[in-house]
């Protein structure tokens, strides 16, 4: 709720703070005492437009802020938490400055933040009514909110909200799936002759992983194969010679061995490293043997080698990838290609998915218009029965739902939700904007918060002058419906009218005081005497009888 307002320096206002507290808080005061004011001052906190005409005559600029303490799970905390604004406490104060050069600042909480966020908090923490003036249910975006609202607050048990939420995301989904796989096969199908002609060129190919690096190797062997070839003659000439080496070593091994007994194992290592010996020489001979026949193997395989390589990497410049991916670029060539010959099949599957999941939603949907159309008779019976003591028993008032265009379906189904009226029996039914007038566009406000109570999450809600135009048993009704309006949500009413001043649960009297010159406004609480004294004011006039007074006591007897 709405627990303090702090004014400075606005029009005839120089300093002015005002707490108020749950349930109906009236503002009464004489005409031109500044009511507006108050009103116009917490609509600049709440990020209503900024005129430097409303800074006070000799003051450099106003300053106003708004204090609310609400439960964490309003959305206005939710607003903070996505805009990485820190609210500490269950607090949430919004403050406004303007200078005299129309400079505009705004804060929540002491943070810096622009006016359209500070509106649009605003937004979510008080709605406004007046004659000329209202807010929230006058936008027909909002009347499938309160109509779902109101719904939920009267049905017990699940509701098909979910339900729909449910089968549009699936429909969804298939659609999504059918779709992405439709332009695959259109993109696939598209550049069928290119896929299949490349595939063709690497299969005949047939790039082997790691194949480049294998042959850059047998390149360079070959590119340097007379060097290589003269070196191993060299390394043969130089084993070579007038002996066999291994025969050599095998022949030292078996003179040692004569005589290894006699000498108690002394020559057993001479003996071992001599096998050893010949072991490597015979396997290095026979190594060497190798080497040159592979270098004589072959005299054209540099050719084939270089040929390879160059094919190989003119076919991944042609691709526009590296050698070594050119095996997995034909594995997606062919998946591509598959993917034509089941594509087909597959998206006749998909679609019939789509098509499933769409007769889903539309019978998940169709229900959940069903229960709006039940709850909008009910609810147009709770209004119609709120409309006659409001002074509005001639006018009618329509909840109509339709249906929206496909493009406009979503999660929350196929409707579309609209309040009309028509105040004038034989007068075609309307926007209430556009059908109504000043007050009664107020009272028809009224009648709708008294049934929308309790559904709704403002903090607070202000009627400016809900009683205009009206008297007598119809003011009362005005009373009677804002004081239990007030057990649901703070209400704050400025009012002209006895009968809706003897119903606050608070009092709050403006009034203007002329002093050097000057003319200041200033804003008080009332006790009990004195608002008997002022409601008595409001009945009477200028000048307060007895009889006032009674009548206002009896009026204050009533209320209570």
């Amino acid at each position: 709720m709405l627990t303090e307002l702090s004014i400075r320096d606005v029009v005839t206002v120089d300093k002015l703070d005002i707490g108020f507290a749950a349930g109906l808080t009236v503002l009464t005061g004489e005409t031109g005492a500044g009511k507006s004011i108050v009103l116009d001052a917490l609509g600049l906190a709440l990020g209503g437009r900024a005129d430097a005409a409303l800074i006070r005559k000799g003051a450099d600029k106003l300053a106003v802020s708004a204090a609310f303490t609400l439960s964490r799970k309003h959305p206005a905390f939710g607003l903070l938490v996505a805009q990485d604004l820190a609210a500490e406490d269950d607090a949430i104060v919004l403050r406004r400055t303007l200078s005299a050069d129309g400079r505009s600042k705004a804060f929540v909480n002491d943070q810096p933040v622009t006016v359209s966020l500070l509106r649009g908090l605003g937004a979510l923490l008080v709605e406004v009514h007046g004659q000329f003036e209202t807010h929230g249910l006058l936008d027909p975006a909002t009347h499938m909110d309160a109509l779902d609202a109101f719904r939920a607050a009267s049905t017990k048990g699940p509701t098909p909200d979910t339900a729909c939420r449910e089968a549009w995301s699936a429909w969804r989904a298939a659609a999504t799936a059918l779709k992405a796989a439709q332009d695959l096969l259109a993109a696939a199908l598209s550049e069928e002759e290119t896929l299949r002609h490349h595939a063709t060129e690497l299969d005949k190919l047939a790039p082997q992983p790691g194949e480049e690096q294998e042959l850059a190797a047998v390149r360079t062997v070959m590119r340097h194969g007379e060097a290589i070839t003269k070196a191993l003659a060299e390394a043969r000439a130089a084993v070579a010679g007038d002996a066999d080496i291994e025969n050599a070593l095998r022949t030292a091994v078996a003179r040692i061995n004569r005589v290894a007994a006699q000498a108690g194992g002394r020559l057993d290592p001479v003996v071992q490293a001599f096998e050893r010996a010949a072991i490597e020489a015979g396997e290095a001979l026979r190594e060497l043997d190798r080497a040159e026949a592979d270098m004589d193997a072959d005299p054209a395989a540099l050719e084939r080698a270089e040929e390879r390589l160059f094919a190989l990497k003119a076919a991944a410049r042609k691709h526009g990838v590296t050698v070594d991916d050119l095996p997995a670029l034909r594995d997606a060539l062919k998946a591509k290609l598959a993917a034509l010959d089941t594509g087909a099949g597959d998206i006749k599957k998909l679609a019939a998915a789509e098509k499933a999941g769409r007769m889903a939603y539309e019978q998940a949907a169709g229900a959940l218009s069903k229960a709006r159309v039940a709850a909008a008779k009910d609810f147009d019976k709770q209004m119609m029965r709120e409309l006659a003591p409001l002074k509005l028993d001639k006018a009618t008032f329509r909840t109509v739902v339709g249906a929206k265009p496909e493009a406009a379906w979503n999660e929350r189904g196929l409707d579309r939700v609209a309040f009309e009226v028509a105040t004038n029996p034989g007068t075609p039914p309307g926007p209430l904007d556009k059908i109504a007038s000043g007050g009664e566009l107020a009272r028809f406000m009224l009648a709708l918060k008294v049934v929308l109570a309790g559904t709704q999450d403002r903090a607070a809600l202000i009627f400016d002058e809900v009683d205009a135009g009206v008297s007598g048993a119809t003011a009362s009704a005005v009373g009677e419906r804002l004081a239990r309006l007030a057990k649901n949500v703070q209400v704050l009413v400025v009012t002209h009218a006895p009968q809706v001043a003897a119903r606050g649960d608070h009092h709050w009297r403006v009034s203007k005081a002329s002093r050097a010159g000057q003319t200041t406004t200033k804003v008080e609480e009332l006790d009990a005497a004195e608002r008997r004294e002022e409601i008595a004011r409001m009945l009477a006039g200028e000048k307060v009888t007895d009889e006032a007074r009674a009548a206002a006591t009896k009026l204050m007897s009533a209320a209570s």
